[in-house]
């Protein structure tokens, strides 16, 4: 079953990741977002910046989640000299050697400027505080600065100040094609919203209510998705993310997308994976199962937190996580494929449990 064409997923990716969205400044994609979903679906965005579109279901008694958070990570101003120079620190799981040297943005109030991450010169020698960043220590943020060679004035009149947000520059995150590989900047979690977007295409008769999330300050502390699970009574939710490769855990570069035992917070739901796992199999689509660490989503931080009784974080595997990330194009497909699947096969037994078969149980 193809629902999506890997041309249309880059075209659509593209266009995501070319709309900067730091954590807790995401005006740009959400304009975007609310612009593309409205003409599809029920659309709204909620008080904690979550775009939310709502697909009836054949039971709207009760209730599904597919969450993608839309922010990205960067960089926050700390201190601004006179000079121009801007110092940042850290927004999210961001470090500034995975960035290089080269042309970062920063997100005025008012205009965005441009400037250069900066690590200081090569050519010197244990009297400059860089040299140790050649042979012996990490680079920090505390090490790097950002020129903008404009005065102080300057950047105060278009909005610079501590707290604006920093990220990679628009011509530095164009996406790569790589035969059937897409390479770039935010395919966490950019792709992930293109997976969204496609569902609000294709799916027409869900058996329960579907909302697709467009979450919030995720790579902060997953604060859209728990302030959306709070609000919202819901019987399952299911993020997507990406799956980071390492040698450290059993997941292969390709088209076969990942579905999560556990991961820092804790274990996803057996009951609900064992599901998606048989549609998987109904449907023919390849499946990987991994349980990793050093990793959270939406869906395990919102469980963990109570806000869920189920959750599941299926992704697609992905090289050099938070830096210039690199997946397969077929993986982001068949998890339209499989979430498709699982949202309107209109004779599975594990839906029909969840439309039917729970309230029973609660009953009894």
């Amino acid at each position: 079953m193809v629902l999506v064409s890997y041309d249309s997923l880059f075209s659509t990716i593209e266009t995501l990741v070319l709309h900067h969205s730091p954590s807790g400044v995401e005006t740009e994609i959400d304009q975007w977002l609310l612009s593309h979903l409205q003409a599809r679906a029920e659309t709204w965005q909620d008080a904690a910046g979550n775009i939310i579109a709502r697909i009836p279901g054949r039971n709207s008694q009760r209730a599904m989640a597919i969450t993608a958070h839309k922010d990205e990570i960067g960089a926050i101003v700390k201190t601004i000299s006179p000079q121009g120079r801007v110092e940042v620190r850290k927004l999210g799981g961001s470090f500034p050697w995975v960035y290089g040297e080269g042309v970062v943005d920063l997100l005025g109030d008012q205009q965005t400027i441009s400037g250069i991450l900066c690590f200081g010169s090569r050519h010197v020698s244990h009297e400059s505080p860089q040299k140790v960043q050649q042979n012996e220590a990490p680079l920090q943020w505390e090490d790097a600065w950002i020129e903008t060679l404009c005065p102080i004035e300057e950047l105060e009149a278009a909005g610079v100040r501590p707290g604006t947000r920093m990220v990679i520059g628009k011509h530095r995150k164009r996406p790569f094609r790589l035969n059937d590989y897409i390479a770039s900047y935010t395919l966490d979690n950019k792709a992930s919203v293109a997976i969204l977007l496609a569902l609000a295409e294709t799916l027409k008769q869900p058996v329960v209510d579907i909302y697709l999330v467009a979450s919030a300050k995720e790579e902060v502390g997953a604060v859209g998705a728990l302030y959306f699970t709070q609000q919202q009574t819901l019987d399952a939710l299911i993020a997507l993310e990406i799956a980071p490769l390492a040698l450290e855990y059993p997941i292969e570069p390709g088209a076969a997308p990942v579905l999560l035992s556990q991961d820092g917070y804790g274990i996803y739901d057996e009951g609900l994976n064992q599901q998606l796992r048989q549609v998987a199999e109904q449907a023919g689509i390849p499946l990987q199962l991994a349980a990793i660490s050093g990793f959270g989503s939406d869906a395990s931080i919102a469980m963990k937190s109570g806000h869920v009784p189920k959750a599941a974080c299926l992704g697609f595997p992905t090289q050099n996580t938070h830096g210039y990330e690199i997946t397969h194009l077929g993986a982001i497909a068949h998890c339209v494929e499989l979430l498709h699947a699982y949202c309107e096969m209109k004779s599975s037994k594990h839906l029909r449990q969840i439309n039917q078969g729970e309230s029973d149980r609660t009953l009894h």
